[in-house]
């Protein structure tokens, strides 16, 4: 831990242009219509297809991701998840607008899972245009070892009131469509072998990003007016390649419970979306 402190308060910034093509890529895997256009709001949780990690392929790492050591520590264990985030909505990001992202590290700090240990990596991710903060997004990734022999996640079961529930389908496809959208290379998405030899699942693994957009999507459908201020989402299972899962929620007047839940009614991912 010690070794890390350094990377506390480091920063990285760029700038890219709120394209279409990401959007309209993300709307065929999300099976919706797409007719934006330039001025348009870019959707919630869409900030996700811009500044994708576009690092040289001399740069990328054994798991897909850019090699540690540069702006991520150089971090031994060798299983990376995003296992949170807390999103503000200050303003709208409209296509076509250029967008200035900052990244920093906010925290580092060890935990002593029910797994064994746990590294936890925190990243302030703050989005503007037009020189006003427009998004900020703290992201929570986790890294730890490969389980041991047997090792399951403990399962938590789903509410059962659901307002809404939307099956959705996990197939190769699919998966492989969205980690091209988001230009995501983390081979646990599409690569059975290194999944399951080197990091121990018992497959290929759903973007916890797919899940959670799915959730958003869910809630939009059913109702379209209700634009949250604030998404927050915890990873709590994974979700396999080929499994279905169900995106479900319940509204009330201030916020919105929204949850992922399998076939065998276990819960996997947690969110909630806020109004104001």
């Amino acid at each position: 831990m010690d070794a890390f402190e350094d990377w506390i308060g480091k920063c990285e910034t760029a700038v890219q242009t709120a394209d279409l093509w990401p959007a309209r890529g993300l709307a065929a895997v999300l099976n919706r219509p797409f007719a934006a256009r330039i001025g348009d709001p870019v959707p919630p949780l869409a900030h996700w297809l811009y500044f994708t990690p576009a690092v040289p392929q001399s740069a990328i790492g054994s798991d897909g991701h850019p090699e540690r050591g540069g702006f991520i520590p150089p971090i031994p264990q060798p299983r990376r998840m995003w296992a949170a985030s807390n999103i503000e909505f200050l303003g709208p990001i409209h296509f076509g607008e250029e967008i200035e992202k900052t990244a920093e590290i906010v925290r580092i700090s060890n935990k002593d899972g029910a797994t064994g240990p746990l590294l936890f990596v925190e990243i302030r991710n703050s989005y503007r245009t037009g020189g006003a903060e427009r998004l900020v997004e703290t992201q929570t990734l986790v890294y730890r070892d490969p389980p041991g022999p047997g090792e399951t996640p403990a399962a938590k079961p789903a509410p059962t009131d659901a307002e809404w529930s939307i099956s959705v389908t996990t197939d190769p496809t699919r998966l492989f469509r969205y980690s091209a959208v988001t230009f995501n290379a983390h081979r646990i998405h599409f690569d059975h072998p290194y999944a399951t030899g080197e990091e121990g699942y018992p497959g290929i693994i759903v973007h916890g990003q797919f899940i959670a957009t799915m959730l958003m999507d869910a809630l939009l459908e059913f109702h379209p007016d209700r634009l949250p201020s604030r998404f927050t989402f915890r990873a709590l299972k994974p979700i396999f390649c080929r499994q279905i899962f169900f995106a479900e929620g319940r509204l009330s007047d201030d916020d919105s419970t929204l949850w992922a839940r399998n076939e065998t009614g276990d819960m996997c991912l947690t969110a909630k979306a806020t109004f104001t």
